[in-house]
C-alpha cells in the first residue's frame, strides 16, 4: 500500500504483572508515591474533568519554577520526559549539520531522528564507557546528552558541560536529567547562565509516577517560546487535570521523596557490594540501577535464568552491551532475593 511509513520504533522494556514477579527492568521507583496522593485524589473535584484542562498547566509550573529558583516562563510540561524531548528534537533541530550523541545512551533519540528526519551522528562512548568530547566535530546542529547516562548509569561533570555549552555557543544542547535525584549535581542553575541549554525531567523516575507520564523542560523564555509553539501546534491539553493535581503534591513533598530516594541509594550500594564478592563487574552507577558483568557467566542466560524464577532485568542483544546486564535497584528484600538466586546461578559450574 502506498503512502506508509517505515520506521523502526523504540522498543521498552517489558511489562509484565508487576504483582507476581520483581520487576527490574524499566528503572521504575521501589517504592510508593507520597502517601499524601491519596488525599489529592480523594478529593479531586471531578468537575474539572468536564472541561479542559489548562493549556499551560500554570499551577504546576509554578511549583516546579519555586523548585528551581526560576519563573514560571522557563517551564513547560508534558506527558513524560519522553513528549518533552520528542518536542525538544522538532523545535531545536531544524538544522542540515548533524545532531551528536553517543552510540551507547538512551534508544529513543535515534528512532525520533529518524522520526523528525533530522541527521544525527553517532559519537562512540570509549572503553569505559565515557564521552570523548574532543572527539565531536565543531560543525553540529546541537548536542543530547543524559546525564547521568543510560543505560551506563556515569555522569557528565558539571565543568565538562559548561566546556560544551561555551564551544557551541550557537547550537542547543539538551541535557536529559531522568535520573538527576540519584546523581550529586544537576546543570539545571545554568539555564539563566546559557540560553543554549535545554534541561528535561521526568517523575517516572525519582517521584516514582512512571504511570501518571508528567515531564517538563527548563529553558529560556526563548527556547520555551519555540517548544510550546510546537506542542500548541498539534496538543495544547497535554498533561491532564488529574495528572496536574496529582504530581504538584508529589512536588510539593519533597520530605518524603528524599527519604525513599535516600533508602534506593543506600540500596544501590549495598548491591553493588554484593556483586562484587560473587565476582561481577559493576559499573559506578549515579541512577537508580546498575550495568553489569560476569566474566564467567553470559549476560543473556543470566536473563533468561532470572526470568525463569519471575525477576526481571533488561538486556541490550548489541554488540557493546550483550555481555552486561541492567537491573534497576528495588527495594532492599527484593535485592537481597536477587543476590540470593545471583549466587546460586553463578555458583554453578561454568
Amino acid at each position: 500500500m502506498e503512502g506508509l511509513r517505515k520506521i523502526q520504533p523504540y522498543i521498552p522494556g517489558e511489562q509484565v504483572d508487576y504483582q507476581r514477579v520483581i520487576k527490574l527492568n524499566t528503572n521504575e521507583h521501589a517504592y510508593l508515591p507520597s502517601p499524601k496522593i491519596k488525599e489529592t485524589l480523594a478529593t479531586f473535584d471531578l468537575a474539572k474533568l468536564q472541561r479542559y484542562s489548562s493549556v499551560d498547566n500554570q499551577a504546576l509550573c509554578r511549583v516546579i519554577a519555586q523548585n528551581e529558583g526560576l519563573e514560571d516562563e522557563w517551564i513547560t510540561t508534558a506527558n513524560g520526559s519522553d513528549d518533552i524531548l520528542a518536542l525538544a528534537f522538532q523545535s531545536f533541530f531544524q538544522t542540515k549539520a548533524p545532531i551528536i550523541f553517543p552510540d551507547i545512551t538512551y534508544g529513543f533519540y535515534p528512532v525520533w531522528c529518524e522520526l523528525y528526519q533530522i541527521p544525527y551522528q553517532l559519537l562512540p562512548l570509549d572503553d569505559q564507557f565515557q564521552w570523548d568530547f574532543t572527539k565531536i566535530p565543531q560543525a553540529i546542529g546541537g548536542l543530547v546528552l543524559t546525564n547521568p547516562n543510560a543505560p551506563t548509569g556515569k555522569t557528565v561533570s558539571k565543568q565538562a558541560i559548561i566546556d560544551l555549552l561555551e564551544r557551541f555557543p550557537e547550537q542547543v544542547i539538551i541535557v536529559d536529567e531522568a535520573y538527576q535525584a540519584f546523581n550529586e549535581e544537576s546543570v539545571a542553575p545554568l539555564v539563566s547562565k546559557y540560553p543554549n541549554l535545554y534541561v528535561t525531567r521526568t517523575l517516572s523516575k525519582d517521584h516514582a509516577l512512571a504511570g501518571l507520564r508528567v515531564g517538563y523542560g527548563i529553558g529560556s523564555p526563548r527556547l520555551t517560546q519555540v517548544i510550546k509553539a510546537v506542542k500548541n501546534s498539534y496538543n495544547p491539553y497535554a498533561v491532564d487535570a488529574l495528572a496536574e493535581a496529582v504530581a504538584i503534591t508529589a512536588l510539593e513533598d519533597r520530605a518524603y521523596y528524599q527519604k525513599v530516594n535516600q533508602q534506593i541509594l543506600h540500596t544501590r550500594s549495598w548491591f553493588n557490594e554484593q556483586l562484587t564478592q560473587l565476582g561481577f563487574n559493576t559499573l559506578e552507577s549515579h541512577t537508580n540501577f546498575v550495568l553489569t558483568t560476569h566474566p564467567s557467566h553470559k549476560a543473556n542466560i543470566l536473563y533468561q535464568q532470572l526470568k525463569e524464577h519471575a525477576i526481571y532485568v533488561r538486556y541490550f542483544d548489541t554488540p557493546r552491551l550483550k555481555d552486561y546486564l541492567r537491573i534497576s535497584i528495588g527495594t532492599q528484600q527484593e535485592m537481597e532475593q536477587v543476590t540470593t538466586l545471583l549466587r546460586e546461578l553463578t555458583q554453578k559450574e561454568i
